[in-house]
């Protein structure tokens, strides 16, 4: 710290003549702050002396902390006097002593750039004499040493950032900083490397003991060399992290760090990372190590993949046999299922024996289903958990298939729903309309209302109502609709058919006719009857009377 102290005596004359400008200059335009910064700077120089002094009598241990202490307020006093260049630069012409101010600047700043270069050297040189140290402690003492060591990586970084903020305020000074730029780069440069090298050398250390640790799960060495190593990576890290603003203020190329922050860095990536160049870098490198790995295990590759096909083929066979054999059990079953359960049984079969064979086409290629299938079984819970809805059209699909209220092809009214049912699983039910629209109806709102199934029974009734007029014959009308009914071929002879006189209208006489039909023939006699019933009352003078109303008109006589 020799040079520092021959610059704090000029600093010294400098903060005074500055406290005295900004005494006699109060006026507006002035910078009001320089006061302030002038205290700041007028104590950490009587802390430095303080210090400095100090050193000179103190024993080893106390004299590396006192050092530490001196390397901090030296710093910060660095980083303050800079500031302090950029505000007497600020300050309007007019004010007196402010060329003075600049020409006592100037003259210190010819001493600091050299001053912060040996301090940095300095600080190497304890670094290397520590690491060199840290290979014969152990215990404690190796944690004490890390310490220290972290400690003065964190005085280094210091340094180097009052360096890049000096050559700023020689810029703004009017000076000339090329010299001190072409000193600097290849320090940053080589130190930013190193970090890099650090960083990527610790991550594949890490997953070389993360492959142990699988192997050894419960090993207390292995769980402490993965924090080492997390810490150390995590320290580097942050040191790159702030070495590579320095880069960018002194135009040296950063992307190559920045995709190095981005590859190992994990979740805690900075914003400022994202450049395109840093983008193009990380993909640049995976696609090279991709490539690498492709063309160092083609063979390999090639052949897993011939087998996962082929494992992925023979089970396609074997779910389509699997799903015929299911099939062929449940037609010949004594069980009197269902189409509908059926259908589910033999897609349930297929299905599992697919996922069996994608399970193992996975194990050989190299997956470990292990842990695919404890992924499986939580993303199962956690999807189970946000679809409760779901799990209640499970339970009424599966309530549907025991107790068979519908069945394939029945036609159902349900939910102010109507149509033939084509298909069904345990979430829905699939319905098609007479005009061919198809509907899909959750089976929690088919099992929670009522279900009309109109075609269940093997014979329906059909329900027809028939008018003649009041001064038709009654017994003439009968008879004709008792042939009509009894002529039809497909009117069953049991249950036997109903006619009878049913009602006395306002404009007509009712009769009601029953007739009796297997369910398949509804449609055909409901038409066929509807229309022989019009054709014959024609042909017998039977008429079918309509509302009619009778207006009588009243002429009124002129009073």
């Amino acid at each position: 710290m020799s040079v520092f102290n021959k610059i704090l005596v000029s600093l010294l004359v400098l903060v005074c003549i500055t406290a005295s400008a900004q005494t006699e200059n109060s006026q507006p335009g002035v910078d009001q702050n320089i006061n302030e910064l002038v205290e700041v700077l007028n104590s950490d120089i009587l802390e430095l002396e303080f210090l400095s002094e100090k050193l000179k009598s103190v024993d080893q241990l106390d004299h590396d902390v006192l050092v530490f202490r001196q390397d901090k307020r030296s710093s910060r006093l660095l980083n303050d006097f800079e500031s302090l260049v950029n505000r007497v630069a600020k300050l309007p012409d007019e004010v007196s002593n402010k060329e003075e101010l600049k020409a006592r600047l100037i003259e210190l700043s010819e001493g600091i750039g050299n001053a912060i270069f040996n301090r940095i050297g300095e600080i190497q040189q304890r670094i290397d004499e520590s690491y060199a140290k840290l290979e014969s402690l152990s215990g404690g003492s190796q944690v004490i040493s890390l310490a220290y060591l972290q400690s003065l990586e964190a005085v280094r970084i210091g340094y180097y950032q009052a360096m890049v903020s000096h050559i700023e305020g020689r810029k703004t000074l009017g000076l000339s900083s090329e010299e001190l730029q072409d000193r600097l780069k290849p320090k940053i440069i080589l130190y930013a490397e190193t970090l890099a090298g650090r960083i990527e050398l610790t991550s594949a250390a890490r997953t070389e003991v993360q492959t142990r640790a699988r192997q050894v799960s419960d090993n207390a060495d292995i769980k402490a060399a993965l924090m080492d190593l997390d810490a150390r990576r995590t320290a580097n890290l942050s040191r790159l992290e702030t070495i590579i603003p320095l880069l960018d203020s002194l135009g040296l190329p950063s992307s190559k760090y920045k995709a190095t922050m981005l590859q190992h860095s994990g979740s805690a990536i900075s914003v400022s990372l994202f450049s395109s160049k840093a983008l193009f870098t990380v993909l640049g490198d995976a696609w090279s190590v991709l490539k690498n790995a492709i063309k160092a295990n083609a063979p390999d590759i090639i052949f897993r993949l011939l087998i996962f096909l082929a494992v992925i083929f023979l089970f396609r066979i074997f779910s389509r046999v699997t799903r015929k054999i299911v099939r062929t059990a449940s037609d010949r079953s004594s069980l009197n299922m269902s189409d509908l359960l059926k259908n589910m049984l033999v897609s349930i079969s297929g299905g599992t024996v697919m996922a069996i064979g994608v399970l193992m086409a996975l194990s050989q290629i190299g997956i470990s289903l292990a842990p695919m299938l404890a992924g499986l079984g939580v993303a199962g819970f956690i999807i189970g958990f946000a679809l409760q809805d779901s799990l209640s059209n499970f339970a009424a699909g599966a309530m549907i298939l025991i107790y068979r209220p519908y069945d394939v092809d029945d036609f159902v009214e349900v939910t102010g729903a109507s149509g033939l049912v084509k298909k069904m699983n345990l979430v829905s039910t699939t319905i098609t309309t007479f005009d061919n629209q198809t509907l899909v109806v959750p089976n929690s709102k088919i099992w929670g209302d009522v279900i009309k199934n109109v075609t269940a029974q093997n014979v329906r009734r059909v329900d027809l109502e028939f008018g003649i007029g009041y001064d038709d014959d009654i017994e003439l009308a009968e008879k004709v609709l008792t042939e009509i009914v009894e002529a039809h071929e497909k009117v069953l002879k049991s249950p036997k058919h109903n006619i009878r006189l049913h009602t006395l209208g306002d404009s007509s006489v009712n009769f009601i006719v029953r007739p009796w039909v297997k369910t398949v023939d509804y449609w055909d006699v409901y038409w066929d009857i509807m229309r022989e019933v019009k054709m014959r009352f024609d042909r017998e003078g039977i008429s079918i009377p309509f509302p009619q109303r009778d207006v009588h008109l009243y002429a009124e006589k002129d009073a």
